[in-house]
């Protein structure tokens, strides 16, 4: 007997995001459910310590609210010659109400003077998975560039039209959706953290086959 899909809890009200997410976890066994379809859900205030605990909040927070394996991430850009920035305040790098444009000029107007070779800079991706049990989870992506002088692409949100992956030539605003989420920061997170959802779930038919089956009966291995 096949047991019903493991279903999570993703915090976030990015549309965006949630799009991305789902695209990298789909699968027949695993459901993604957006904390915005439960009422009265409310996304915990980003913080400005660091990206690990923005994540983890997240993830915390929708834990207790739904009482469900929620995911929580948090993502920064950060930029080398600027010391990390914007890094955790990424999304805020123009102000608490800024838009994706917003930052983008800002940041683009920061680095007006710097040279191709100093505009180095990496997006860094922190995934939270937090159990009803308690028990809690992290996983890391990175992906490293630099930043263009100029947007180019239509592609992803934020960031993504000033920001080159290394060894391509377009930014991300300008790759396809299945070739960012191949490459990107995000993407990387996602798949380890997929990789351990599928270990979850394999456990869990486990235990639910062994409470069905006669003691001497052995379980079918469950594909992937």
């Amino acid at each position: 007997m096949t047991p019903a899909k493991l279903r999570v809890v993703l915090a976030t009200g990015n549309p965006h995001k949630l799009r991305e997410v789902t695209e990298v976890l789909a699968s027949p066994w695993l459901e993604v459910v957006p904390l915005g379809d439960f009422a009265g859900a409310g996304m915990p205030r980003e913080g400005v310590k660091s990206l690990r605990d923005n994540a983890l909040a997240k993830a915390r927070a929708a834990r207790d609210f739904t009482g469900m394996t929620s995911i929580g991430d948090d993502t920064g850009l950060e930029v080398d010659i600027l010391g990390g920035a914007p890094g955790v305040s990424s999304s805020r790098y123009a102000g608490e109400n800024a838009s994706y444009d917003d930052n983008v000029r800002k940041l683009l107007g920061v680095l007006q003077s710097i040279s191709r070779h100093e505009r180095s800079a990496r997006f860094t991706c922190w995934i939270a998975l937090a159990f009803p049990d308690g028990r809690e989870k992290l996983f890391r992506g990175h992906c490293a560039g630099h930043i263009t002088f100029v947007p180019r692409g239509t592609n992803g949100f934020g960031y993504d039209p000033i920001f080159v992956p290394d060894g391509r030539k377009s930014t991300f605003g300008q790759l396809s959706p299945a070739l960012k989420n191949r490459l990107s920061h995000r993407g990387r997170a996602l798949r380890s953290l997929k990789l351990y959802l599928r270990k979850t779930y394999r456990e869990m038919y486990a235990r639910q086959d062994s409470n069905l089956r006669p003691a001497d009966s052995k379980s079918d291995a469950l594909s992937s």
